[in-house]
């Protein structure tokens, strides 16, 4: 009886250079960004896992990220349709993909309320051996709320956070909020200790 063969392990190169990049999401005043240094080895599904945690998203929708004539998402088996035509994140490197200052690669999460995030390479640096990838230099301002209904359900409640007087709708809108939301807040010391678990 033959022996089931198990998955075949993706080589991964060393790391030859860090990238810098800005992601920050689309369409909102002021904006909600953040800056982050990865090593080229990482691949997209690591850097989609580091968007996460530095954003704040809690990754319980789909995604994607697209760069001019390619697009690349998790593998199929993992949300079974709608990435057919997708390449596999798991198996680009962001180095290969990323491959000079000022290039842009789009990142959509929860493709119902559609959240775009423009990815920007900022810097390609040398390798700091004393520095433990990948790390968030800076950023402002918290995400939406998981699943809030897009822009119009965000910016409702914008509104509903700064009323002075709350309507009935509101007071239920806010109520429906996770404890302590504050748009404006951003804790790097807090999204670096979460990235501790995907450091190299």
């Amino acid at each position: 009886m033959a022996k089931k063969r198990g998955p075949k392990m993706m080589w991964v190169p060393p790391a030859a250079k860090a990238i810098q990049f800005k992601v920050a999401l689309r369409y909102i005043r002021p904006s909600i960004w953040r800056r982050v240094v990865l090593p080229d080895n990482f691949t997209l599904g690591q850097l989609h896992d580091v968007i996460q945690i530095t954003m704040g998203w809690y990754n319980c929708h789909m995604h994607a990220f697209r760069v001019p004539r390619r697009g690349f998402g998790p593998p199929l088996r993992e949300f079974g349709s709608g990435l057919d035509t997708a390449e596999n994140e798991n198996m680009a490197f962001v180095g290969a993909v990323l491959v000079r200052k000022g290039q842009k690669l789009l990142y959509e999460y929860d493709f119902g309320d559609g959240w775009e995030h423009e990815i920007v390479v900022e810097k390609m640096l040398p390798i700091d051996p004393q520095t433990n990838y990948p790390v968030c230099l800076a950023g402002a301002r918290a995400c939406p709320p998981e699943d809030c209904g897009s822009f119009p359900g965000y910016m409702n409640i914008l509104e509903a956070l700064k009323a002075p007087k709350k309507t009935a709708e509101q007071k239920e809108l806010l109520e429906w909020l996770e404890d302590g939301y504050d748009p404006e807040r951003f804790d790097m010391d807090a999204v670096n200790r979460q990235l501790g678990g995907k450091r190299t």
